[in-house]
């Protein structure tokens, strides 16, 4: 399903952001990695800037604070990655592995606290990106994988943090969804062709 605005696309000039999103289990990993063997040096593939948080050992506390504080981490390494990318302009389409609007549904409190906290507005962090590009989160029953090891959310978990990171991103006025199909490989082909229309002849 695509959604567009009465505006249509924000005008930019540099390099496109393309962000893919998506809840737990949507494919994220493995349509970037396609995606970045399928392009090569036509689209600049950025690393997930949560993963870059947790992986240099920021603690992945529960309480309120400690996700406050990783949310903010997340952004602002979100938003250098995107910024370098952007600065260096090695390709036309930069494909972001989220975004920093994606904070949204991991944030404890009410969105305009995370706003707030960053110092920037959610109308400013959607006008960022050209094109959203949303990989839904498969039913349990329909070929969500819990037997991943960093996975940790139960099929009902990663199906409401999908639809907060829908909720997130709803005001973008040109964003698509990808559903779920009995065969992967259906998913990462549609994702691809909508990362190629994004890529200039």
């Amino acid at each position: 399903m695509l959604e567009i605005g009465c505006d249509g696309s924000t005008p930019r000039h540099g390099p496109k952001l393309v962000v893919l999103t998506g809840g737990p289990g949507g494919g994220k990993t493995a349509v970037l990695e396609i995606a970045r063997k399928h392009f090569e040096q036509r689209v600049v593939v950025l690393p997930e800037a949560a993963t870059i948080v947790f992986g240099g050992g920021f603690p992945r506390g529960a309480s309120a604070a400690a996700r406050r504080a990783a949310q903010r981490a997340i952004f602002h390494v979100q938003a250098e990655l995107e910024r370098m990318a952007i600065e260096e302009g090695r390709a036309a389409v930069v494909l972001c592995d989220r975004g920093t609007v994606d904070g949204i549904a991991y944030w404890p409190d009410a969105p305009e606290a995370f706003w707030r906290a960053l110092g920037t507005t959610h109308d400013a962090e959607i006008a960022h990106y050209a094109t959203v590009i949303h990989l839904r989160t498969p039913p349990a029953d329909g070929g969500y994988d819990h037997s991943n090891g960093v996975r940790s959310e139960s099929a009902q978990e990663a199906a409401r943090i999908d639809e907060r990171i829908a909720a997130a991103w709803s005001r973008h006025p040109r964003r698509f969804f990808i559903n779920s199909e009995k065969e992967f490989i259906a998913k990462a082909a549609h994702a691809l062709e909508l990362i190629s229309a994004e890529v200039p002849a």
